[in-house]
């Protein structure tokens, strides 16, 4: 099936998609934003972008911080585009784009400085409301959350104790409810730090690695 490529502005990039990916969403950079406030007092190491669709938030925050990126997706259409977008950007030398199974996608012992995510976060029940949008791209599972506690469980597993997660979320609710089931449940070495709206469209949620 052939597809139209558009374009976007993103911050300071243009980012190429079509009908195979998710449209970027330009209030997202404030995710790359709050990455690079982020990495500029982090230590040494790459940057990490789960579910990262055409690439904008973790080639943003290449550009913004200076680290080089590792971007993770299951979507073989996604994981091309994204490096059409890093090539474009002037940043294919900087940026690793690996398709796959997050799970599967990053070595044993591999650590970064930061972990972004993007997951799909729309309850499966409510998909049809989206109908522009490629279903695998926004289907979260029964409460919209499936692949954002997936994202959390490897992001943990790469990440040295004191660095942080930046979590893309639909709402509040959604943040406050991760944040509950790591405060109460077992396994996830990661603690709440805080929480932000994004132009009333979304919520990021920071957390970060605890022993």
């Amino acid at each position: 099936m052939r597809t139209t490529t558009r374009t976007v502005t993103f911050g300071p990039l243009r980012i190429a998609y079509d009908d195979r990916v998710l449209e970027p969403r330009p209030w997202t950079f404030a995710q790359s934003r709050w990455a690079a406030d982020l990495l500029a007092e982090a230590p040494p190491g790459p940057v990490l972008e789960l579910c990262s669709g055409a690439g904008q938030i973790g080639l943003a925050t290449a550009l913004l911080s200076g680290r080089d990126v590792v971007l993770v997706d299951a979507s073989e259409a996604a994981c091309e585009i994204s490096v059409r977008n890093a090539a474009d950007a002037g940043l294919g030398g900087r940026v690793e784009v690996r398709h796959g199974p997050m799970d599967a996608a990053l070595r044993d012992g591999e650590r970064f400085a930061l972990v972004l995510a993007d997951p799909p976060y729309i309850p499966s029940a409510d998909t049809d409301t989206f109908p522009e949008d490629p279903l695998s791209a926004i289907d979260g599972g029964g409460d919209g959350l499936d692949l954002a506690r997936s994202c959390l469980s490897v992001a943990a597993a790469h990440l040295d104790d004191g660095r942080s997660v930046l979590l893309q979320l639909r709402d509040l609710t959604q943040a406050e409810q991760l944040a509950a089931e790591l405060r109460h449940g077992p396994g996830v070495p990661l603690e709440y730090v805080d929480a932000r709206v994004v132009e009333d469209r979304g919520a990021l949620l920071r957390l970060r690695r605890v022993r």
